[in-house]
């Protein structure tokens, strides 16, 4: 799959394959936040096949953008086949440059959903998805930070 390799003002320069793109290559990131009306929030731990960070917890939701897509309809893409969540209203959250072992833009998004929706994971992709409380989040950040994506202190910033 080809992906969209971005300048410094998240203007697209060209495409590259995904898989043998350079690692110096800035590409598009989503991200999804969700909560529920209490605001409990619902994490994901990826699938331990996974090529980076298998089995570790983070977003509800993340994906990377592929030619043809915008930020907006990769994330929607990526909420149905990941957790199988439709008809989401999405409200549009911060975008970030980041540089990891890979450089990317992530636009996050945020939605609210019911607690007690039937969600449907995909299991190439996710291992498994659950609420957590906010000071239950904390509080495994503190004592276990190794159960989470190394970024995932930084997204306190932005949802807490």
């Amino acid at each position: 799959m080809k992906i969209p390799i971005v300048n410094e003002q998240d203007e697209i320069i060209r495409y590259e394959d995904r898989e043998t793109r350079n690692p110096k290559d800035i590409c598009r990131i989503t991200g999804l936040w969700i909560t529920d009306h209490e605001e409990n929030i619902l994490l994901a731990q990826r699938a331990f096949t996974k090529k980076l960070s298998p089995g570790l917890w983070g977003p509800a939701v993340a994906g990377t953008v592929e030619e043809g897509e915008t930020y907006e309809s990769n994330i929607l893409k990526e909420v149905k086949e990941e957790i199988g969540l439709t008809g989401l209203k999405l409200v549009l959250g911060p975008k970030v440059r980041r540089s990891t072992s890979h450089e990317y833009f992530v636009q996050w998004f945020t939605a609210v959903v019911d607690h007690d929706y039937p969600f449907v994971k995909k299991d190439d992709e996710v291992e498994s998805i659950r609420w957590f409380s906010k000071e239950e989040v904390l509080k495994l950040l503190e004592k276990k930070p190794e159960m989470f994506l190394a970024n995932f202190k930084q997204y306190k910033e932005y949802f807490f």
